[in-house]
């Protein structure tokens, strides 16, 4: 029997995406080896990558003037590159902090050129979104709009002429956005494109150019080097594009970003309001803009009795919602793969867990 996967990442994938790899490990169309095996250089392996990307495209409506790159080294690795890749004309960049990994991408910055904090919300623990105040001579402000550890998304509308950098590797194919609105938004695969160990970077193309790179940034970390080889300057993680492939292709099956945000929607809902109606738990973001819905958390109060919802909810299939160590608590994610039936059961545990302790 599945259990149900609430962990915040790598995340639950839809059962028949999985089953799909297991039918094709072996014998992927016909090819007599299975995708893990593919040379990058085959013709093969070039429609698995072209295909994902147009997939990508097609789905989040990507225009044309907008470059698609699959990298390595995570989310985290682009908190680096991004100011390497944009800070070479003008080194000034805004930030604005929401939450951990927020601050660490701002952290990051701040060894290349003059990049300040132009808000937080760190003074009530993350838990809204703050005002902001964008220079204009700005390269770019940098944005995360999902905030894993407290549970917020970026819930304000950002006026301005300076580039958007947007991080969107827990929330990205949730909802709906207008990419256009962004210079560049970046992901790592683990939430709800694919497995870990892949990075989407989406970068318009008057950004790709060799001015704005700060001299000391590797090669292999220019956004340059790889958009002019297709992603394929050095072997790229050849499965996990095909991974990728494949849940985009179970998205579009699904009805797209619109519909799976309809299905995002509707399992928020019955978890928030379960908490929001017990006696013991609550959720310290009171408006449902900045709540996160993909990473739901929640506590009593009292670290006993969160160790005991914990152990009780893992003995009833439903795995890794311990809260992370910054927050406490109690947490789940709702990623795209989540059934409705995984988060009605939460739902009605949570219930069943008030009325036995409160």
């Amino acid at each position: 029997m599945r259990v149900f996967n609430f962990c915040a990442g790598p995340s639950t994938m839809p059962v028949e995406v999985l089953k799909k790899f297991q039918d094709e490990m072996l014998d992927y169309h016909g090819s007599g080896m299975g995708p893990m095996e593919f040379s990058h250089r085959a013709p093969i392996y070039d429609e698995i990558n072209e295909g994902a990307m147009a997939l990508l495209r097609e789905l989040m409506g990507i225009p044309e003037n907008y470059e698609i790159l699959f990298l390595t080294g995570g989310a985290t690795t682009q908190f680096e590159g991004v100011p390497l890749n944009l800070l070479g004309k003008n080194n000034k960049a805004d930030y604005i902090v929401t939450g951990h990994w927020a601050n660490n991408s701002y952290k990051a910055a701040t060894k290349y050129g003059d990049c300040v904090v132009a808000g937080t919300s760190e003074d009530k623990k993350y838990t809204y979104t703050p005002d902001f105040n964008i220079r204009k001579d700005a390269a770019y402000v940098h944005i995360t709009t999902n905030n894993t550890i407290y549970g917020t998304r970026f819930s304000k509308k950002i006026d301005t002429n300076v580039p958007i950098v947007a991080d969107m590797s827990s929330n990205i194919l949730s909802q709906p956005y207008n990419v256009s609105d962004y210079g560049v938004i970046y992901a790592g695969s683990q939430k709800n494109m694919a497995c870990a160990g892949l990075t989407v970077v989406i970068v318009r193309k008057d950004l790709l150019n060799e001015e704005s790179i700060v001299s000391c940034c590797p090669n292999m970390m220019r956004w340059t080097t790889h958009a002019a080889k297709k992603s394929i300057f050095n072997t790229p993680p050849t499965y996990i594009v095909y991974v990728l492939k494949t849940m985009l292709e179970w998205l579009k099956k699904f009805g797209g970003v619109e519909k799976i945000y309809e299905q995002n929607l509707y399992q928020a809902k019955l978890v928030y309001d379960a908490i929001d109606n017990s006696k013991i738990f609550s959720n310290p973001i009171k408006s449902f803009e900045d709540r996160s819905l993909m990473n739901l958390i929640f506590t009593t109060g009292n670290e006993e009795l969160d160790a005991k919802f914990i152990k009780e909810a893992t003995a009833n299939g439903m795995l890794y919602l311990k809260g992370h160590r910054a927050a406490g608590g109690m947490r789940a994610s709702l990623y795209n793969a989540m059934s409705n039936e995984g988060a009605q059961y939460l739902a009605e545990f949570i219930k069943k867990f008030d009325m036995e302790n409160k």
